[in-house]
């Protein structure tokens, strides 16, 4: 190898080795990023549940039956 030329199989060499590098990264850091995917979903529904069930409960009207 000739330290003025760079060739085709230097560059393959290197961007696998960059890649290696990248993929050991994704692999270690994909299972928190997943559980915090999932803790935000769960706290999106609920504070969705709980303000659509304290809307209902403002806007409901009594409605009182009585017999005559």
């Amino acid at each position: 190898m000739s330290p003025g030329k760079i060739t085709r199989d230097d560059l393959e060499a290197k961007l696998r080795e960059i890649s290696g590098e990248l993929d050991d990264t994704v692999d270690d850091v994909k299972p928190k990023v997943m559980a915090g995917a999932v803790a935000a979903a769960v706290a999106c529904c609920l504070a969705a549940y709980l303000l659509g069930r304290r809307g209902g409960r403002k806007r409901s009207a009594v409605v009182e039956i009585r017999r005559v």
